[in-house]
């Protein structure tokens, strides 16, 4: 069953100055003493989580557990996947429908459901958070912050029940988590999983402006440049924001903690939400691409590519010491400030070498049209054509272009 941590609470954005990289022992503990002082000044130390909404889950599971469909005790949601698609082949489409009614935020995110049963159950849980972000905004004497913030989650929650919307993952708890598809999951050759990086939660799994910095904008991007592309090809996106991402450019961000964390998250969607039998292929950004670095070692073998762009790095010093058969990919452009960024790894802060360097192992492509850290996915630019390329399985033609400055210079 997919899980959901909570998410941090908001911290301030601190801008990381240029650096030449040490090659020292001494003057990497240097710099990253240096990194943690700009760090701690800027935004302290992390705070810890919000909680709020766990009891909504913790009770939602409790009536699980005690519940029963046709006189049969309900299953552990802990069973394998395979375990729980037996049982819900067993029942009928109106024993299926009523579990999904009762119990949404349960069936909507157990593994061995059937999808389309899961997209139900999504929108009965969704209907019943945005309800209760409502009734909380409408409260008296509440405070205009917390207002806006209500309102803003009630708006964002009303978007998601749109006709048409699949959501294959949901959790109200804390800043909520979600994951969308886009395309026929159930049968797809090829699946593409968006995983972001800092900032992303509910409210900013979807934006109206900047609409392709957001996962969903990101997703939709990619679907529909594979649309376009390789029509033959069954493909599917996923905009997944299943993870305790940083919220910021703070202490968290700088370390692996939320990555490694976010791996197993990853894993067991990949593994247990992904109902078609079609291979994977991971396109990661930014603080993204950390979390797929965690994860590589341990991914199904149907994970044949990990994309990442605008990294600021996978975790290790190379593609070998990420441990794993999927092909590595990474694009940077030459406005992106992520590269400013000390691409070291030393006492638990930052994320290694740079994938873009030629030493790393990555087979690099380029972003050419991509503007700043947030526009790889927008379309029109090579970096979405290249991504979807990835994904599609059209690897063989991506390539980086010897006139292209935001790769030709690194590759000598």
């Amino acid at each position: 069953m997919t899980s959901f941590p909570v998410l941090s609470s908001r911290s301030s954005r601190v801008a990381f100055p240029a650096a030449e990289v040490p090659y020292t022992a001494p003057g990497r503990a240097l710099l990253t003493l240096l990194l943690v002082l700009v760090l701690l000044t800027t935004t302290g130390w992390p705070a810890t989580g919000n909680d709020s909404g766990r009891d909504s889950r913790e009770a939602a599971l409790a009536r699980w557990h005690k519940g029963s469909i046709a006189g049969r005790k309900l299953p552990d949601t802990n069973s394998s996947p395979k375990a729980l698609e037996r049982f819900f082949s067993t029942l009928t489409t109106a024993q299926r429908h009523r579990l999904a009614d009762r119990h949404p935020l349960i069936v909507g995110n157990t593994d061995g459901a059937p999808v389309q049963l899961r997209y139900r159950a999504n929108h009965k849980a969704i209907r019943d958070a945005r309800d209760m972000a409502q009734r909380q905004a409408d409260k008296p004497r509440l405070t205009a912050d917390a207002q806006h913030v209500a309102e803003r989650r009630a708006d964002r929650l009303s978007a998601l029940l749109k006709d048409g919307r699949q959501i294959l993952a949901f959790d109200p708890t804390g800043r909520g988590k979600a994951a969308e598809v886009f395309g026929d999951l159930s049968h797809a050759e090829r699946v593409s999983v968006i995983v972001p990086g800092i900032g992303t939660e509910l409210l900013t799994f979807e934006r109206s402006n900047r609409e392709y910095a957001a996962p969903v904008g990101m997703a939709r991007a990619v679907h529909a440049k594979q649309r376009a592309m390789t029509p033959e090809v069954r493909t599917a996106t996923v905009a997944w924001a299943g993870y305790n991402a940083p919220d910021g450019l703070g202490i968290e961000a700088a370390s692996s903690a939320r990555a490694e964390e976010g791996a197993t998250q990853l894993i067991d969607f990949v593994t247990g939400d992904l109902p078609s039998s079609g291979r994977v292929a991971l396109l990661c950004h930014s603080y993204g691409s950390v979390t797929c670095g965690a994860a590589a070692d341990r991914l199904p073998r149907r994970v044949t590519d990990i994309a990442v762009a605008g990294s600021p790095g996978m975790g290790t010093t190379s593609t070998n010491a990420l441990r794993t058969e999927a092909r590595i990919w990474a694009m940077r452009n030459s406005e992106d400030w992520i590269s400013s960024v000390p691409h070291l790894r030393f006492a638990g802060l930052g994320h290694g070498t740079d994938p873009v360097d030629a030493g790393f192992g990555a087979r690099e492509v380029s972003a050419k049209g991509a503007a700043g850290h947030a526009g790889y996915f927008v379309p029109g630019t090579r970096s979405l054509t290249n991504l979807s390329a990835i994904g599609a399985g059209e690897s063989p033609h991506v390539r980086c272009a010897l006139d292209d400055p935001d790769c030709a210079s690194r590759n000598g």
